[in-house]
């Protein structure tokens, strides 16, 4: 920007906070008293750029265009990677954790094989009601509509996270139910050079990266690598588990319990960019290796089974292109893969269990009972392809408007591979003993999924109107159509109002839906649950008002209400999947974020939530009602940092029927030190998790009687360079 550096901060100023494109800020202030003028003024004079227009507070998630946070129509984060550092983070699931209103927690149901990211108490067992983005592209599982077992992802490569609580599927479409989460990685120009890092620490976790950005003929070029091994805590201990209780109904003593998890796990993740110009192509990768799984799918200690996955996607963005005057035009075309290999012990050696006449274990109306003499064993797997075509058209030749309106097509193609040693076409009820002898049936009727093909085509359009001084307008909605349940329709309003210089006060409302999954609507041949072609896809209604206030350059305040009213939740009602329960939920959350000095910086946050199914009036399980989040970073030394976590889980509820003990309410303290450049380019850092070894536990079903634990105390150092 070529002007003295006092008029480019001003007019920074003006435009990181006018609502309205066309008002000036002598205009604003012409309705100032005289106090609050001065008030401004010490705000707005002087400060440095990144203190009042900090590109890591602009947001794309909210509308699909560039926007500060606090001006964006929605209820929003942004976590940076200075941040991430910062705070020592070494997957996503620890950066989500530090959200209001956010909680990563093992799957009540099959533990750790699967994490759940619950969002104002909107919990179900597989957790497809989040979307996760990777520089806008979903990353899912489509089955069983997670995000894969066992999935983490490392950080070092990201360059922010958006994390928009409340609906989305106005912009994203399915999915994007109670909150959306992407994940922008890092280009050429952020990295600039070679970046390299070594971390290691207990339960022998080793984490590597090695990054490249730089330019080449005119290429931004990016590239870079990440690898995450670990292995089990053996302090997380399981006391007892399913086959604990079919111990003592058949007089055997094949329980594993009690023992740890089995959470060993090797991650491997790759990306890859060039950009010039209108172009930008991506390839980001990773693969998970022999991860364990826990407790399994029964739910029982299998310290012998494993998932190995693997997944990329590719995506050409072709931007900007001039259609004709005030428009534009965005191009996509994406291409992800995922395939993953599960190896499951359901049940270990030695385990009695009553087979139906199907061939599956049925505890209600057994043909017989069979021992296992090698545990019985499932061998599944899936393979996902997904091609996205996308266009993008933006008009922005209307006074006070900016429009967008997209339209895309999604074709999904998912096919399953499956060897077992129990199930129909391979037992009866009749065989007394069983072996570990696998029988194939991939390509057969007795799959526990036929190979399916969903299309996707859909349009969407919004608009976001400056229709007066201080006061925005966005509306926009979009239909999807899909090729094995239907169609659905989900609008949304937002108003935003700069009431003051320091005060931005939002009313909002939205429609998500959530689209049934490939396993429930055509899952087949399982001993648990199958699908059911009729279902109807899940839908939600949010209302929130929330309030951003900024009293000084330094101190920002970010308080918000919602509503919720939920229809059609899909859960397995007699073992077939169903539009079972209707829920509602309301809560509160708070933000604090200070930047008391020059060297030392407080944030926190409280989120307070209160979710109930609607025909009965009982409070929704296991997802916490009361949240609690705070964090100290201290540069008490020119080239030294501390960095201080508190997080508070509490007020979770058991489910009607379970006379187990309410859950225990938890906290957990992080510390990290920080050492930049202690010789030349090269920083440390040591850090500690759990630092009290808080014996902290996540909501599980009843088989597992004393619930998930989390890790006990660890510790780990870290070196990382640039050059």
């Amino acid at each position: 920007m070529f002007c003295a550096k006092s008029k480019c901060w001003s007019l920074v100023v003006i435009l990181a906070f006018s609502a309205a494109p066309g008002y000036t800020m002598a205009e604003k202030n012409s309705t100032l008293s005289e106090a609050d003028k001065r008030k401004a003024e010490q705000l707005f004079s002087g400060p440095t750029e990144e203190d009042l227009y900090r590109a890591d507070e602009m947001l794309v998630s909210a509308t699909g265009n560039l926007k500060p946070v606090f001006l964006a129509p929605s209820v929003a984060t942004v976590i940076t990677s200075k941040e991430i550092e910062a705070m020592g983070a070494n997957t996503l699931a620890e950066v989500l954790e530090t959200v209001p209103g956010l909680h990563v927690a093992p799957s009540n149901q099959i533990g750790p094989l699967l994490t759940n990211y619950t969002i104002r108490g909107v919990l179900t067992n597989l957790n497809p009601e989040v979307l996760l983005l990777i520089n806008g592209i979903p990353v899912k599982e489509n089955f069983s509509g997670n995000r894969s077992y066992r999935f983490i992802m490392p950080v070092t490569m990201i360059s922010r996270v958006e994390i928009v609580r409340g609906p989305g599927s106005a912009v994203y479409g399915a999915d994007a139910f109670a909150g959306t989460i992407n994940v922008i990685t890092k280009d050429g120009l952020e990295i600039d050079g070679v970046q390299a890092g070594l971390r290691h620490g207990s339960f022998n976790t080793t984490d590597f990266w090695l990054q490249y950005g730089g330019k080449h003929s005119g290429w931004d070029v990016v590239a870079g690598f990440e690898s995450i091994r670990n292995d089990s805590d053996n302090d997380a201990v399981i006391d007892s588990d399913l086959q604990s209780t079919l111990d003592v109904g058949f007089a055997t003593t094949a329980s594993l319990a009690p023992a740890p998890l089995n959470l060993d796990q090797e991650v491997y993740q790759y990306n890859f960019g060039v950009a010039k110009d209108h172009w930008n192509l991506r390839l980001w990768g990773q693969k998970s290796d022999k991860a364990g799984l826990g407790v399994g799918a029964a739910p029982v200690l299998d310290p012998n089974g494993y998932v190995t996955s693997e997944r990329y996607t590719w995506d050409v963005l072709y931007q900007g292109h001039e259609l004709a005057p005030d428009w534009s035009l965005d191009l996509r075309v994406n291409y992800s893969y995922l395939k993953s290999d599960n190896n499951y012990f359901l049940f270990p050696a030695g385990a009695v269990l009553p087979i139906g006449a199907d061939g599956n274990v049925n505890f209600v109306a057994p043909a017989g009972f069979t021992l296992f003499t090698d545990g019985l064993v499932a061998n599944p797997g899936v393979t996902n392809k997904t091609v996205l075509l996308e266009a993008v058209a933006l008009y922005d030749g209307l006074a006070q408007h900016k429009m967008r309106f997209a339209a895309g097509h999604r074709r999904i193609k998912t096919e399953f591979f499956e060897s077992k040693n129990f199930g129909p076409g391979i037992l009866d009820g009749t065989q007394p003993v069983v072996n570990g002898a696998l029988t194939e049936v991939t390509g057969t009727a007795f799959i526990y999924a036929p190979d399916t093909t969903r299309k996707l085509y859909y349009l969407s359009a919004q608009d976001e109107w400056a229709f007066a001084k201080n006061w925005e307008l966005t509306a926009g909605v979009r239909y999807d159509e899909y090729s094995d349940f239907g169609s659905t329709i989900n609008p949304r309003l937002a108003l935003v109002w700069q009431t003051r210089f320091d005060i931005v006060t939002k009313f909002l409302y939205g429609r998500a839906f959530r689209a049934p999954t490939i396993a429930e609507l055509f899952a087949q041949n399982n001993p648990v649950n199958t699908g059911n072609p009729n279902l109807d896809p899940e839908t939600i209604d949010t209302y929130e008002f929330a309030v951003d206030y900024r009293p000084t350059v330094d101190l920002r305040l970010n308080a918000n209400v919602f509503y919720y009213d939920i229809d059609g939740l899909i859960e397995y009602v007699a073992g077939v999947a169903q539009n079972a329960r209707n829920q509602k939920g309301h809560g509160a959350e708070l933000e604090v974020d200070w930047d008391a000095t020059s060297r030392l910086r407080l944030s926190g946050n409280l989120a307070w939530q209160n979710s109930e199914d609607k025909a009965t009036g009982l409070d929704v399980p296991n997802a916490p009602g009361l949240q609690a989040y705070a964090n100290v970073h201290w540069k008490f030394q020119p080239k030294w940092s501390v960095d201080a976590q508190w997080f508070w889980v509490g007020k979770r509820k058991r489910a009607a029927g379970d006379i187990r003990p309410e859950i225990d309410d938890y906290s957990l303290v992080n510390l990290t030190l920080r050492r930049k450049s202690i010789v030349k380019d090269i920083d440390v850092a040591i850090s500690m998790r759990n630092v009290f070894n808080e014996n902290a536990r996540e909501a599980s079903d009843a088989p597992v009687a004393n619930d998930f634990p989390l890790n006990s105390r660890a510790i780990w150092a870290e070196v990382r360079s640039q050059f």
